[in-house]
């Protein structure tokens, strides 16, 4: 499903993330991989958008993100395990409205490989302003921890940082999951 994705987010530390546990222990961990695709020369990154598989226990899914003024619309395309697999060894990106989208501008597809993954476990939990995600991810033999708060509209933030104070959570801006990834293959 294609949709607005507008979301707050902030770093953890380790005891923060622990202090957060009793807040989502009745939510099951969802393990998820996410593999970030581009060429070789960054054309996707060069147009500020994200390529990514992420890959589930019972499913699979293509997103192409492209930044609007407030947040980034998802391109999301449901993937087969099996065509996962046929990227993963062969390259060859599903057809769809992402290879459209890309092909449309001038993005080589043949070029396209991964370049980096990223293990999650993350908790969600809705609340009346949205959706948040609890997430330990790990990346290069880095563990980090983030709160995510999803929502409808941007001028919700204010909530998002009400909810921290509630917590006793220091905001901490996050970059992305994707440019974290990346910053950490930079330094090693």
């Amino acid at each position: 499903m294609n949709h607005l994705e507008i979301e707050f987010k902030t770093l953890l530390t380790k005891a923060e993330y622990h202090s957060l546990e009793d807040f989502f222990k009745d939510q099951p961990p969802i393990l998820q991989t996410n593999h970030y695709i581009d060429t070789p020369d960054h054309a996707i990154r060069n147009h500020r958008m994200a390529l990514r598989i992420r890959t589930l226990a019972d499913r699979a899914e293509l997103t192409l993100k492209v930044p609007q003024d407030a947040g980034h619309f998802e391109y999301n395309q449901a993937l087969t395990f099996e065509q996962v697999e046929t990227f993963l060894s062969k390259k060859k990106l599903p057809q769809g409205e992402i290879a459209s989208f890309l092909t449309d501008l001038d993005i080589p597809l043949t070029y396209l490989d991964v370049w980096g993954s990223l293990e999650t476990e993350r908790r969600e939990k809705r609340i009346p302003k949205g959706l948040l995600a609890f997430d330990l991810s790990r990346y290069n033999s880095i563990e980090d921890y983030e709160l995510e708060m999803e929502v409808d509209d941007a001028s919700d933030e204010t909530y998002f940082h009400e909810f921290l104070k509630e917590k006793q959570i220091e905001y901490k801006p996050a970059k992305s999951k994707v440019a974290r990834l990346a910053q950490s293959l930079l330094k090693s």
